[in-house]
């Protein structure tokens, strides 16, 4: 069997190792992660979910603290409709997030910027524009349109100056999704550059139904390739979800994907966001830990580690401050979920809210711990420390071994 390193991803003038790093927010995928990962040569991904909160923590703003105070008098109304993020203070939060990775770009790879269109804010097509516009004008490389159709994200951007140049892709679970995606943005004349086509292992929000075992990614994926040959499209393909091994991933490659999307593994190196101590509850995690639920407030699926402190927790909805889910009418599913409870229990004095959860609120703290079915594997990528505690990875070492690994082998760190 081949290895990685015998295959290169063509986008646009660029040549690169054929491995993508997903979009993890908020902030798991950090500027550090893309940056190494584009020096090693191959495609890193920043987020931009809950961008605000991201520039206060990286970069000393006071978004957050800003929004709250002016929308304090509504915190105990059910009514958030009037909660509007300010357009230009989130392009700042964008534009500064976005130099602050192309700024420390080395290397021949690429970095691009993951945008969820499930994050509706209260406004979802204005946001989405700022988001996108913003992070083109700071000189993004790319971005992956994610979390959702995305029918009519490229008629957003079209009459921005670099919508011909930025490398722009779609992330689908289906033939279908693709087929709707297309038919939709054909009237800008734009393809996409790439097709990420995400398998029902992958981590955080699925695009499957809670029967998402039913699925298999490499059917998909030749799902996918023989459409876009019976319609005479050459559009790379990047299968992700579930890819463990180099091994795992030459496979894909052999049989006609043009590079491989991958993130579980990433999770617990060293320039992951996450805090440290969220990492080691990553490489602790049994199959059995593993679970997929429908407590996010997008209506979503979502994989993640069923002990993840913020399943369950009645906090009261921080719309005020961050509001990320609410949709064009200022609604939330777990502002509903909440007031029930709070009306269901009017003496208690902290409720627990079981059906959903405040996902900007617990994203924003690390509490809820989105990861990939193969999450438990991660004990075996690593060596057990003398306090039992699991050593972190470089993200160069799990590159390099997805880059030069064969016989479904995994290096170890010395």
């Amino acid at each position: 069997m081949k290895r990685v390193d015998d295959f290169r991803l063509r986008l646009g003038k660029h040549e690169l190792v054929p491995i993508m790093i997903g979009g993890m927010g908020v902030d798991i995928s950090s500027v550090d992660l893309a940056v190494e990962v584009a020096r090693l040569g191959g495609v890193g991904h920043i987020s931009d979910a809950m961008i605000k909160t991201v520039s206060d923590r990286r970069y000393k703003t006071k978004f957050v603290k800003e929004k709250l105070a002016l929308y304090k008098y509504n915190v105990e109304n059910e009514d958030k409709s009037p909660v509007k993020f300010d357009l230009g203070k989130l392009a700042e939060a964008t534009r500064l997030h976005v130099e602050a990775a192309m700024t420390r770009k080395k290397g021949d790879g690429m970095i691009f910027i993951n945008c969820m269109e499930k994050l509706t804010m209260n406004a979802p097509k204005e946001t989405l524009k700022v988001r996108m516009e913003a992070a083109m004008d700071a000189g993004i490389e790319g971005i992956t349109l994610a979390a959702g159709l995305h029918l009519g994200s490229f008629a957003l951007i079209e009459e921005h100056p670099r919508f011909r140049d930025v490398q722009l892709g779609i992330i689908v679970s289906s033939v279908r999704a693709l087929q709707l995606f297309l038919k939709k943005s054909s009237r800008t004349g734009r393809l996409p550059d790439y097709i990420v086509v995400e398998g029902p292992l992958a981590g955080g929000h699925l695009g499957f139904g809670m029967d998402w075992a039913k699925y298999d990614l490499a059917t998909i994926v030749v799902e996918v390739l023989q459409f876009l040959k019976d319609e005479h499209l050459d559009i790379p393909v990047i299968p992700a979800g579930g890819i463990f091994t180099g091994s795992d991933a030459s496979a894909f490659l052999e049989a006609g994907a043009a590079a491989v999307q991958v993130a579980t593994r990433f999770t617990v190196s060293e320039e992951c966001g996450l805090p440290d101590k969220v990492k080691q509850e990553y490489f602790k995690a049994t199959e059995d830990d593993i679970e997929v639920n429908q407590i996010s407030p997008t209506g979503y699926p979502m994989r993640m580690i069923k002990g993840s402190p913020g399943i369950g927790d009645g906090i009261r909805p921080n719309c005020e401050a961050y509001g990320y889910l609410l949709d064009a009418n200022g609604k939330c599913a777990y502002v509903t979920s909440y007031n029930r409870e709070v009306a269901l229990h009017p003496e208690a004095r902290k409720i627990s809210v079981m059906d959903k959860t405040c996902l900007c609120t617990h994203m924003r703290n690390f509490d809820i711990w989105t990861c990939g079915h193969l999450t438990y594997r991660l004990k075996d990528t690593t060596r057990k420390l003398e306090d039992g505690s699991y050593r972190l990875l470089t993200a160069e070492h799990i590159f390099k071994d997805y880059q030069f690994s064969t016989d479904h082998k995994i290096a170890l760190p010395d």
